[in-house]
């Protein structure tokens, strides 16, 4: 259940960057629609030192270029009521406590990107960190799955995962947007 806070949103200096980022996941068809016209893929980038994050909206995959208020910035999240409050005209993406989960998880993490390829998930399924078949995305139970990978893998190191519920899905995270895509390019050569 997401609660709005405030419509009022804070600008991120991360926003261009957000688009760039974007832009180049476009090109690739690792975010956008689907034929059905259901949008895939979401970015985040951390709040300063904080747990809080902006993301990008829900629905907004085949948006060529976001404005701020098609982001939201989650401020507060409890996996273990499905709850997370939100500030921003847009309601954030169904991917959220996956993204607070590896923000919770890795103070390190400063940005995320979740992405869709078929081939990659087919090729590091179980190769690298992957999440149980019946967590599904969006879910308390992917958030609790992102933490045990932390825990019991090397997760922190390969910087990437395959959602094995999620068919194409992977996550992958950095520093920085710049650093989480270079992870991917790496991932897909």
């Amino acid at each position: 259940m997401y609660e709005r806070a405030s419509r009022d949103i804070t600008a991120f200096d991360e926003l261009a960057e957000l688009n760039t980022c974007r832009r180049k996941l476009l090109h690739l068809q690792l975010i956008g629609l689907e034929l059905n016209g259901t949008g895939f893929g979401n970015l985040s980038v951390r709040d300063g030192a904080t747990n809080n994050f902006y993301i990008t909206g829900s629905a907004t995959g085949g948006i060529p270029e976001l404005a701020l208020a098609d982001c939201a910035r989650v401020v507060a999240c409890d996996f273990e009521r499905n709850w997370l409050q939100y500030e921003g005209f847009a309601i954030p993406s169904s991917e959220s406590l996956t993204h607070a989960a590896i923000y919770e998880s890795d103070a390190k993490v400063g940005a995320i990107i979740h992405c869709h390829d078929s081939k990659l998930w087919a090729v590091l399924l179980n190769q690298a960190p992957t999440t149980a078949k019946s967590a599904e995305y969006g879910t308390p139970e992917m958030a609790h799955e992102i933490t045990r990978l932390f825990k019991f893998t090397d997760l922190r190191d390969r910087k990437i995962l395959i959602m094995a519920g999620h068919e194409g899905g992977i996550v992958i995270f950095g520093k920085n947007l710049a650093e989480a895509f270079a992870v991917l390019m790496r991932e897909r050569r």
